[in-house]
């Protein structure tokens, strides 16, 4: 087999077996230095009309990802005082079982004048997405995960967000600790139809 037909063939695998890894699955060692940068540079780029990058990336590790989740257990009781013990234990140890999670935000410039919201996120989306395959290129699992904490403004306070920035997503990164059965994917048959005008 060509070199060209060996590298197609495993980008047609690489994308074949793209799946989200769940973060509770996600567990140490997890990256290196080399793979950090490597990751992160690839991770932005991205389709971005206007070159804006309306996006920014908030690194979550070690202790400090376990203070995050006891802040949001916190917040989630405010809000719930009668918030069962073990919804508070699982908020608190949420962002603590990858070694490593990225918060990707999105920031908004919704008065540009060429460029609409919709593409800033879309391109703040895309960052996300990158990540994740980026990870799989390393040979490490990732997720995608948003919940009520990245659309509650108490955790964007926390987590020091401008007025014109939101939260994507928390992207988790480490190595796979255990095994997922696939799930049914959708047949692109059912997903794609032809305009006629």
């Amino acid at each position: 087999m060509s070199e060209s037909r060996q590298a197609d063939a495993a980008a047609q695998q690489f994308l074949g077996a793209r799946r989200s890894i769940p973060a509770r699955l996600l567990s140490a060692p997890g990256l290196d230095a080399a793979q950090r940068a490597w990751l992160l540079e690839h991770a932005l780029r991205v389709p971005d009309h206007g070159a804006l990058t309306p996006w920014r990336l908030i690194s979550l590790e070690g202790a400090a990802k376990l203070r995050f989740g006891e802040r949001l257990a916190a917040l989630a009781l405010a809000h719930d005082a009668a918030l069962l013990e073990d919804k508070r234990e699982k908020e608190r140890l949420r962002y603590t079982h990858a070694p490593w999670v990225l918060v990707v935000v999105a920031r908004i410039d919704a008065a540009h004048a060429k460029i609409p919201v919709q593409e800033q996120l879309l391109s703040a989306g895309c960052v996300a997405y990158n990540l994740l395959l980026g990870a799989q290129a390393l040979g490490f699992g990732a997720q995608w995960l948003t919940g009520w904490a990245a659309y509650d403004a108490r955790v964007a306070a926390l987590l020091g967000l401008a007025a014109d920035e939101r939260v994507i997503g928390f992207v988790h990164i480490g190595s796979i600790n255990g095994a997922m059965a696939e799930r049914a994917r959708p047949a692109a048959a059912a997903k794609v139809s032809a305009w006629m005008g």
